[in-house]
């Protein structure tokens, strides 16, 4: 569904992503591991437009998307959640969410999302108008992944979803990510700091080590992996 190729990006001297390429086949969770400024989020950025890549390409369903704008990259059905949630926080829950479907027109289908919003999500439905930035921030997380859903995304990717949420929070959140995956047919691109449960729920890992895919390969191979170890201990 994805393929990235020859991925390079840099901020003025600095190569933060150097030559990557890797593929995300449809309806499967893949990871993207690796320690701080390893280039994971600066990956996602690039891929949803948000920043443009010195070279490289990147290919959507077949379609090239390299130098496409962010809302038509949406249009097409690829979504992110980013890094630290960025909910809009003196909107409601409720103006949160449809503002995620700001380029859906058919209002049934949106209200038939919403409702399944908060099927994954009862919290959300309990606090509907309540302001985004009164939220705890496991709450923020299932806030940002719903306005996700309220875009129809055939593929969705998350940035650190575990970051500053509550252990109680983190593992019902990485439960409805799978649940998303397997019931919806989601395919996933997942970036998380946090490689046991990164690599717990995905079927194939790719290891970022400054810019660089240094280890990839099936997840349940990794766990074990010195590799993986190194790349986070510098070593």
């Amino acid at each position: 569904m994805l393929s990235v190729t020859d991925l390079s990006v840099t901020y003025g001297a600095i190569q933060a992503v150097n030559g990557i390429s890797f593929e995300i086949p449809c309806g499967s969770i893949v990871t993207l591991i690796g320690g701080n400024g390893a280039g994971k989020t600066t990956t996602l950025q690039a891929i949803s437009g948000l920043i443009r890549p010195r070279a490289g390409r990147i290919r959507f369903k077949g379609e090239d998307i390299t130098r496409m704008a962010s809302h038509e990259i949406v249009a097409r059905g690829l979504c992110h959640v980013p890094e630290g949630r960025l909910v809009f926080a003196n909107l409601t829950v409720a103006e949160n969410l449809a503002l995620g479907a700001y380029l859906q027109r058919d209002t049934a289908l949106n209200e038939r999302t919403r409702e399944h919003v908060f099927t994954l999500f009862p919290r959300l439905k309990e606090r509907l108008k309540q302001t985004a930035g009164t939220l705890s921030g496991g709450e923020q997380q299932m806030l940002a992944i719903g306005r996700a859903l309220m875009g129809q995304p055939k593929f969705l990717m998350l940035d650190e979803p575990s970051l500053g949420i509550a252990p109680r929070l983190v593992s019902t959140i990485f439960e409805k990510i799978v649940e998303i995956n397997r019931v919806e047919g989601l395919t996933i691109l997942l970036v998380e700091q946090n490689a046991h449960l990164a690599l717990e729920i995905s079927s194939h890992a790719y290891v970022l080590e400054t810019g660089l895919i240094t280890v990839s390969g099936p997840s349940n191979e990794l766990r074990d992996d010195p590799r993986l170890k190194a790349a986070y201990l510098g070593g």
